[in-house]
């Protein structure tokens, strides 16, 4: 089923309405469809270079904005919201999450897996719904998804532009483990900062 839909998806990116196409991906991947908006930026830039900021700000906003259905699923579609967790086996951590939030702590760490969660490969829907079980605060919750999804996509964008058919291959053989990468330094850049400020 997934490899249907990758294919599919991929096969819109060549269709003159790819942009639209691109909004619905991105706003269901952040909280439904299993496939990421990559699939489609990357060709989509390769085809039309000149439009790469187009293609990197639909991306962030509409994927913002599927982060905010997800959110309001985690909110008031409670077993709607456990079910997809359990698929993807988190219904064990958003427990232990609630836990150490009615403890008073793991706020902030948190607000770092949100944060890899929309730079990574990981399943963005999950932390959007678990974000609205736990209550976060809606404002800090869709900036940090702007921030997250925008930094990945203005990063698939420009090294599409930059670079082409290399980027393509790259992130089919290598694009994960190098976002994960990317993400951890710059959520431990920011801790650094953080701690050495308070």
């Amino acid at each position: 089923m997934f490899k249907g839909l990758y294919q599919k998806s991929l096969s819109l990116a060549s269709h003159k309405s790819s942009k639209f196409f691109l909004a619905i991906i991105s706003f269901a991947e952040s909280s439904f469809f299993p496939i990421p908006p990559d699939i489609m930026i990357v060709p989509m830039v390769i085809a039309k270079k000149t439009d790469y900021i187009k293609i990197f700000l639909v991306a962030t906003i509409f994927s913002a904005l599927g982060g905010l259905l997800g959110y309001f699923i985690g909110t008031y579609f409670l077993e709607i919201a456990m079910k997809v967790l359990e698929f993807y086996g988190y219904e064990n951590q958003v427990i232990n999450l609630k836990t150490s939030l009615s403890e008073g702590t793991g706020l902030y760490i948190w607000l770092a897996t949100l944060f890899l969660a929309g730079f990574t490969p990981l399943p963005f829907k999950v932390f959007t719904m678990t974000s609205g079980i736990i209550g976060l605060n809606l404002l800090i919750f869709f900036l940090i998804c702007l921030l997250a999804r925008g930094l990945r996509f203005f990063i698939v964008a420009y090294l599409s532009f930059k670079f082409g058919n290399i980027i393509n291959k790259l992130m089919v053989k290598e694009g994960a483990k190098w976002f994960s990468i990317v993400g951890i330094l710059i959520v431990a850049i920011l801790a650094s900062i953080y701690f050495i400020t308070k």
